[in-house]
């Protein structure tokens, strides 16, 4: 038997202090999309997200609440979980940092970085933005207030361990010259060089402050810096019996402010612990409201709930990777959505299941010899642009499929006795549907499962070698409304 194929992806592991929005439902449904691809191509997906449970964001969240920082995010988790459920995210892993394995994996990674003499004892003064967890240069800050959440940022001076980044700048500029694509999109890369080639400082990894985190193996007075903490769950998730191979990361899917965390401190973290680096990072746009980041602090925000509500489950999966290219940032706006909603997922689509499940029930099947249009739908190429990230241009193809599925039958005019084969053709523009329901099945998986009931196959059992195959003839009724139009 060959072996299968391995593919590893990851979104963040977000903050748990506040309910999931937008933002964190973007990063999430591409990485679902990526794994239900790679596993209709038959290979063994391992696809981890999750939560940041430490840190003093975390903590001072939970003192608003009332609430001990622990029993704070376990609540918090479970509307992670439920949001993912609701959007059809189908994860291997949901991975803590107050996880057990997690934790002993982060305190034998710092025991083994001191001891190789890559951290040592200082004291840190400078700049700090708790909702970041990220230290600024006074450069960075911009009156007064963090870059990023243009909230005041706090000035820090205490006793701290410092890993040894600077030792990390050359290792690192090889690292990106000999791998081109580990920082991606191009336009991202350029922009961590050129400030990898202005220098890297040492950077602070504990904390006295406060006692909500991973403790210091070596001092036990000190915690572990949060990015340190969490950037190794990507890791310690693949330390679980039956799951080493996974690593490294095929890639971890971050949005772009969390870049130089994943393309700078990340490979030098691994470096030192001469840990083999993940294959690629992708940075991926916001989308803003009204042009400024999605934010709660500054009232920019719609959680997952209000989201579904719009549309439905598979109309906002749809649209968040329809709208816009993945590297790029989109202003989210309902009446786009609403838009793409009605003519392209219920007209074109819904509407073809529609009239094309009607007629057969009428009319009956019968097994054509040859279907000359399946060899119009660029698979390959579809397949490409998903593997590229560029979930965009491969759904304009798909729909660009569906719409020479349409023009097919309105050519042919199968409801007319006149016409000639009618079974045939019949036949063919549910055998296409077939195809379309494969390859939809990543993007819309709900209803890539109701196109498949109604013309009598399972989708998410097939492959792309399925989709050569022809559809077996079955009794077929008329669908119900696939997706019913938004007034």
């Amino acid at each position: 038997m060959a072996k299968k194929n391995k593919f590893y992806v990851t979104t963040p592991i977000y903050y748990p202090n506040d309910i999931p929005h937008i933002g964190h439902a973007y990063t999430t449904i591409a990485a679902d999309v990526l794994a239900r691809w790679y596993r209709l191509k038959g290979e063994e997906v391992f696809f981890l997200t999750g939560t940041d449970d430490h840190g003093k964001k975390i903590v001072r969240a939970a003192e608003t609440k009332g609430k001990k920082p622990k029993e704070f995010v376990d609540a918090l988790v479970f509307d992670f979980k439920d949001a993912w459920k609701k959007l059809d995210i189908e994860y291997d892993r949901f991975i803590r940092t107050t996880d057990k394995d997690h934790e002993k994996v982060v305190s034998d990674v710092l025991q083994k970085v001191y001891d190789k003499g890559d951290i040592y004892l200082g004291e840190y003064e400078g700049f700090y933005c708790t909702s970041c967890e990220a230290y600024y240069t006074e450069k960075d800050i911009e009156d007064g207030n963090c870059p990023v959440h243009k909230s005041k940022i706090e000035k820090l001076k205490e006793k701290s361990y410092f890993f040894k980044l600077s030792k990390y700048q050359d290792k690192l500029l090889k690292h990106y010259k000999d791998n081109p694509e580990f920082i991606s999109p191009k336009n991202r890369r350029t922009e961590i060089i050129n400030r990898v080639k202005e220098g890297l400082n040492d950077l602070s990894i504990s904390r006295t402050s406060f006692d909500w985190g991973i403790p210091l193996p070596f001092d036990k007075k000190h915690i572990c810096y949060v990015w340190f903490d969490a950037l190794f769950n990507y890791y310690s998730a693949t330390r679980e019996k039956g799951r080493e191979s996974f690593w490294p990361a095929d890639v971890h899917l971050i949005g772009k402010d969390i870049l130089w965390f994943h393309a700078v401190y990340w490979p030098a973290f691994l470096l030192s612990a001469g840990i083999e680096l993940p294959k690629k990072v992708f940075a991926h746009g916001w989308w803003t409201f009204d042009n400024e980041k999605i934010s709660k602090s500054r009232g920019k925000v719609i959680n997952v709930d209000e989201l579904v509500s719009i549309a439905g489950v598979d109309s906002i999966r749809y649209f968040l990777l329809r709208a816009t290219p993945f590297g790029d940032d989109g202003d989210f706006s309902e009446q786009a959505l609403k838009d793409r909603h009605n003519n392209e997922l219920a007209n074109k689509l819904g509407n073809l299941v529609s009239r094309v499940s009607g007629l057969i029930e009428k009319i009956g099947l019968e097994k054509a010899r040859e279907n000359k249009l399946l060899k119009k739908l660029k698979t390959k190429e579809i397949g490409n642009l998903v593997e590229n990230y560029e979930f965009d241009k491969a759904l304009n193809e798909i729909f660009a499929f569906i719409d020479d599925c349409n023009e097919y039958v309105q050519k042919t005019q199968p409801w007319k006795e006149t016409c000639e084969d009618r079974k045939k053709i019949l036949y063919e523009v549910a055998d296409l549907l077939r195809a379309v329901a494969i390859l939809l099945w990543p993007f819309i998986p709900s209803t890539s499962e109701r196109i498949s009931k109604i013309f009598g196959f399972k989708v998410g059992e097939k492959t792309f070698d399925d989709i050569v195959k022809p559809l077996e003839v079955k009794e077929i009724k008329k669908s119900e409304i696939l997706f019913k139009k938004i007034e």
